[in-house]
């Protein structure tokens, strides 16, 4: 698969969701961000305002579009009250968010509860598709933990429930992140609705199979040393 660098930079939302990360990280990951020209920040709501202030700040290449914010929501477990989510997704909003990364209720669809995870999908896409600009929704199944049928069925709760995005993995759950299989399943079942592969991406190789398997977002904390190799020809 041929990816040119500035396709690749863009389809790379650049994240820290470490519970100890600092505000002198965010701000380095805001500047890497820019540098990189990547699509945005992936942070934890408390960071967002910061994120969006710093990133803001900041010009951007000649030509390129700026950086946005992505807030992980219901994050990392998906086991949250609706409301919460739904608030906390405002909130992250209000405070310049233009993207929301929404943990599923994983347990409700490990049971195959279809009408609590839709329901509680539905909330949040409300929330988000009201607000002000064209604000998305990824929603965030944690494919490693399920089987292809609680999968599928993830799928069809995210086009009932009106989500943008489907994604693979939180990238901190015991079983996992993302794999090629998994980007293929949720890109045959959840098209046209598209895919967020993250989870365990750390090289050029990991980014591009990805891509290929049908991913339109890679997220991933190591943005930065991807790009790196893309230019220096490492695979």
């Amino acid at each position: 698969m041929t990816t040119s660098s500035t396709d690749l930079a863009r389809a790379i939302e650049h994240t820290l969701l470490r519970p100890e990360a600092t505000p002198e990280e965010i701000d380095a990951l805001c500047e890497q961000t820019t540098q990189f020209g990547f699509a945005g920040a992936c942070v934890n709501p408390v960071y967002v305002r910061r994120a969006a202030d710093r990133l803001a700040a900041m010009r951007t290449a000649a030509g390129s579009p700026a950086p946005f914010v992505v807030a992980a929501i219901g994050f990392s477990l998906g086991a949250n009250r609706t409301d919460t989510k739904a608030d906390e997704a405002r909130r992250a909003l209000d405070d310049g968010a233009v993207e929301i990364d929404m943990v599923a209720a994983i347990g409700a669809l490990v049971a195959g509860d279809g009408r609590t995870v839709r329901r509680d999908i539905e909330a949040v896409a409300g929330a988000v598709h009201r607000a002000p600009g064209r604000c998305l929704l990824k929603v965030i199944l944690e494919t490693a933990a399920l089987t292809e049928e609680q999968i599928i069925l993830g799928c069809r709760c995210c086009a009932e429930g009106e989500a943008d995005f489907v994604k693979t993995s939180t990238g901190f759950h015991p079983r996992g992140g993302a794999t090629v299989e998994h980007v293929r399943l949720l890109r045959r079942h959840a098209s046209p609705i598209l895919v967020k592969a993250s989870g365990g991406i750390r090289t050029l190789g990991d980014a591009l199979a990805m891509l290929e398997a049908g991913a339109a977002r890679i997220g991933s904390s190591n943005g930065p040393a991807i790009m790196i190799d893309l230019e220096t020809g490492v695979s």
